[in-house]
């Protein structure tokens, strides 16, 4: 939420040199309003509408850039963006790890999981929006290099994460207007969905349906005015996204090791100590590279971002996961320890690594009447009689 606000407010400026707060304040409003109303079907809604936006962004941008942008040959290549850098062979692997592990955390896309009637019409969204995204994220990146290429970006990281934009904002008013109007469309359509996910997160997840609906939607109104205060503080977008996912990066590894069914014997605890411990080893890498706790410190908050021209943010990726990785196996051991050792002072069987009973049979809970093609097995609605356990 922090960044799509920053960013909002960051285009506005960019596109306009007028001030952004007003939007981002009218922005919030609205969505509270109307995702209030219409709850998270409404969402989907605007997210159709965000899916057509994009399209036509995508379009306009391509026929205006190619038609209005003239590009200073003597600016390519001192820009250094055709050559190898190091900053390129680390982001093959920060990248994947950091977007595949932080879209974990997306409550949004679970929730459209979820949604999805069988698992057929999941897997056929989904490869039509990969090969969307991939066609979208090509055309939008290209334009970093055209923004360098025709002086519309000087080359300020702080303003790396907008050059789509400043390259927009070259071409005629009125498509600086159309792209102003669309912009503004998507961000509200990418802020309802994360508010109906907190709200349905902290209903669902954190008070288990037993708190009034409107007490948690008016908790997460009372949550947007500190980040909207932190948006309008916010530098730089990229930070955000990177903080988050870090802390993905160290937590998601040691929480899919819980997915699987071999790894019955893990546990809530090994999760919590790895997901910690992974932010732990980043900080003593931090420590150890830069010679100093202080900067160790501060790669956590990875506050120089990745164009540091070191060695520093990849080696936070990597020290993450791996790092979680083994914290975790250590908390395992030690609280198989301490239950072996329990079990012995009080004479008690050892069952930590029992498996658990098998779960009830699967069946169809679709519509009556649906076709045999869709009677997909899905897991029962009732809660599972296996809980999850802590230790």
């Amino acid at each position: 939420m922090v960044a799509e606000l920053s960013a909002l407010q960051q285009i506005i400026s960019a596109l306009t040199g007028l001030n952004g707060l007003p939007a981002v304040i009218v922005e919030c409003a609205v969505t509270t309003i109307y995702t209030s109303l219409g709850g998270f079907r409404i969402s989907f809604i605007t997210d159709n509408i965000q899916g057509v936006m994009v399209v036509c962004l995508i379009i306009i941008a391509v026929i205006t850039v190619g038609v209005e942008t003239h590009i200073d040959r003597s600016l390519i290549e001192p820009s250094g963006l055709l050559g190898s850098s190091l900053l390129g062979w680390q982001l093959i692997y920060i990248l994947p790890v950091a977007i595949l592990t932080n879209d974990f955390f997306i409550s949004g896309f679970w929730m459209r999981t979820f949604a999805s009637k069988t698992d057929k019409d999941l897997r056929i969204g989904t490869s039509i929006a990969t090969v969307a995204v991939a066609i979208i994220l090509t055309l939008v990146g290209a334009t970093g290099l055209l923004a360098a290429w025709t002086g519309a970006w000087d080359g300020d990281p702080e303003t790396g994460s907008i050059v789509f934009f400043l390259l927009l904002g070259e071409l005629p008013a009125w498509v600086v207007g159309i792209v102003l109007v669309m912009t503004v469309t998507l961000s509200t359509a990418a802020f309802d969905s994360l508010q109906s996910a907190m709200v349905s997160t902290g209903s669902n997840d954190l008070f288990r349906n037993k708190l009034n609906f409107w007490w948690i939607r008016l908790a997460v109104v009372l949550i947007i005015f500190p980040v909207v205060v932190v948006a309008l503080k916010s530098p730089d977008i990229l930070t955000i996204y990177l903080i988050s996912d870090l802390l993905s990066a160290s937590s998601i590894p040691v929480l899919v090791i819980g997915l699987s069914d071999r790894c019955y014997w893990w546990r809530g605890f090994e999760v919590v100590v790895g997901g910690l411990g992974g932010l732990l080893t980043v900080f003593i890498f931090g420590t150890i590279y830069f010679d100093n706790a202080k900067d160790g410190a501060n790669l956590l908050l990875l506050k120089n971002g990745l164009y540091a021209n070191d060695w520093s943010a990849f080696g936070a990726f990597v020290a993450a996961p791996i790092g979680g990785v083994l914290w975790a196996f250590g908390a395992f051991g030690l609280r198989i320890a301490l239950q072996w050792t329990m079990a012995k002072i009080r004479g008690h069987r050892f069952g930590a690594l029992d498996r658990p009973p098998p779960l009830p049979p699967l069946s169809f809970t679709g519509r009556e009447g649906s076709s045999e093609e869709d009677r997909e097995p899905v897991t029962r609605l009732e809660a599972s009689p296996v809980k999850g356990r802590f230790f």
